[in-house]
């Protein structure tokens, strides 16, 4: 197994009335070594600068305080918007690390957080990503289903899972029930065919699709 890049993500949910939870999605530029052109959630790589900020988090273990202060870092950078949020309002998620045989290997944090039902539009950085809007995460699978977007394996996965939810405290009553551990998907036969799976505990609905969907994603 190569070796990771450590980074974080972070999944923003705006809430309001009679609708389901938005998410914060961005479209990454066709042109990036790492899912280009896909819909992801905003986030990147750890930088040594959040290491020497975690220094002003001790309640935390060191790498997690870098992750949370990374996860923030890359939204603003990619959104245009600082939403306010502190490192103690992340809540963690999931954590991936995918061995695709990409350019890049990353091993990332994700987590979740809850910004005001007005919160502003994201901006698009017209660099790493050629697009940035709200949506709920059944809305964006339906999108890739029509063929309007395309997501990763590890992004279908956690939509699916975050589609379960009518408001973010649900989310984080089901994020506070499940731990965290690393994720590696593995390629094994099931019902006849090559399936890419996943554990079967850690929260999500679906923990295998079929390779050759996988592919086409």
């Amino acid at each position: 197994m190569t070796e990771a890049i450590p980074a974080a993500t972070l999944i923003l949910f705006r809430e309001r009335p009679g609708a389901p939870p938005q998410l914060l999605i961005t479209e990454r530029a066709a042109g990036m070594a790492f899912a280009g052109g896909a819909l992801v959630f905003p986030g990147g790589r750890i930088d040594p600068e959040d290491h020497v900020a975690a220094a002003d988090h001790p309640h935390l273990d060191s790498e997690e305080a870098a992750a949370r202060i990374a996860a923030l870092r890359e939204t603003i950078e990619e959104t245009g918007r600082d939403y306010s949020l502190a490192v103690s309002d992340l809540t963690p998620w999931a954590r991936w690390r995918p061995n695709f045989k990409e350019a890049r290997t990353f091993d990332t944090r994700f987590y979740i957080a809850r910004v005001a039902s007005d919160a502003p539009d994201p901006i698009s950085d017209g660099a790493e990503n050629v697009r940035a809007f709200w949506a709920g995460a059944a809305e964006v699978l339906a999108m890739c289903e029509r063929g309007e977007g395309h997501i990763i394996f590890p992004t279908r996965r956690n939509l699916e899972r975050l589609a379960l939810f009518d408001s973010f405290d649900a989310a984080l009553a089901h994020a506070l029930a499940h731990a965290v551990e690393m994720i590696t998907p593995w390629v094994e036969e099931r019902e006849g065919g090559i399936h890419l799976c996943i554990p079967q505990h850690l929260g999500y609905p679906i923990t295998s699709e079929p390779l050759e969907r996988v592919r086409r994603g």
